[in-house]
């Protein structure tokens, strides 16, 4: 099946994965400009009302840029609604998301049919974060145009399995639009998830460690100085099992080797979360790639580079 038109002409095939706390307008504008999809939760917003703020920053920036660079059109934003019972804003949040008319929902623990219906009435894209082929099915089932499949070493709240079972297993029912997560920080891994089968790589830890990222600086260099070893998986922090850095979980006096489990029945997204675990900080495996805080167009140029590298290396093998 043919890409939806909000996804078909997206310059480099790369979704910038919406970051918790550290994704906002600066980041977004700059990742859409660089050719790849930004995004941001609607959470991140804070009050409420600041959403409808952002989302004017944004559609008004890449208009503009639209307008000023015709022959370099900005690559479209998304929008991360977090679908669980505890989200207290997402009626408000989703109004917000049609009246901007934002072109990719991305829905997050949970599936529901009056979302993806409201993202539909304008002509919205939702994509939905899956871990397992399970409830691939129901998020397609409930009226999910695409899916991120989010497989081992993602950051945040990742799933166990192989990309490649996982991908495999999705892509024997469904050809519409899918996105793989996990451990991506080179270009040749953006290669490597098309050849899986994915149309999009879904990268996140390492536009953590960009200029335009609102992330304390130790976090951006927590990543600059960690790797695959440093990656501590977790449910303790919000009763979804995720990744996260060891450095920041000693910081809060815990010793990432003997994590106690978390009762799942606890999870709470809404806009009166704990802010308990506010510094232990999110990172998926595959930040060895990442080897300083550059700006968000330099990071993008670096996996365009090294995404034609590796093509031409299998073009000539």
């Amino acid at each position: 099946m043919a890409l939806p038109p909000a996804l078909k002409n997206v310059p480099f095939p790369v979704i910038g994965s919406p970051l918790f706390i550290i994704s906002h307008p600066a980041l977004v504008i700059a990742q859409c400009k660089a050719g790849v999809v930004g995004s941001m939760p609607a959470l991140n917003a804070r009050p409420a009302s600041q959403l409808d703020e952002w989302l004017a920053e944004i559609t008004e920036a890449l208009a503009k840029h639209n307008r000023d660079h015709p022959d370099q059109p900005a690559a479209p934003f998304a929008v991360n609604q977090i679908v669980h019972k505890s989200n207290d804003r997402l009626e408000h949040d989703m109004a917000l998301c049609v009246k901007y008319k934002v072109p990719l929902i991305i829905t997050s623990l949970g599936a529901r049919e009056e979302i993806n219906q409201a993202a539909h009435s304008y002509g919205g894209v939702v994509m939905h974060d899956i871990i397992n082929n399970t409830f691939a099915h129901k998020a397609i089932e409930k009226g999910a145009d695409g899916l991120i499949a989010v497989a081992a070493g993602a950051g945040g709240h990742a799933g166990t399995k192989s990309p490649f079972a996982l991908i495999q297993e999705i892509r024997e029912w469904f050809d519409g639009p899918l996105a793989l997560s996990g451990a991506m920080a080179t270009g040749g891994a953006v290669l490597a998830a098309q050849a899986m089968g994915a149309d999009f790589a879904y990268i996140g830890s390492a536009f953590i460690a960009t200029e335009e990222a609102r992330a304390a600086e130790a976090y951006k260099q927590c990543i600059v100085e960690s790797n695959s070893d440093d990656i501590v998986y977790s449910n303790l922090f919000t009763g979804v099992h995720g990744n996260y850095l060891a450095a920041s979980i000693r910081n809060a006096g815990l010793d990432p080797s003997h994590l106690p489990e978390s009762d799942p029945s606890a999870m709470n997204f809404g806009s009166g979360s704990t802010k308990a675990w506010k510094d232990i900080w999110g990172s998926g495996q595959g930040i060895g790639a990442v080897k300083a805080v550059v700006p968000t167009a330099e990071l993008v140029a670096r996996l365009k580079r090294e995404y034609a590298q590796a093509r031409a290396r299998v073009c000539a093998g």
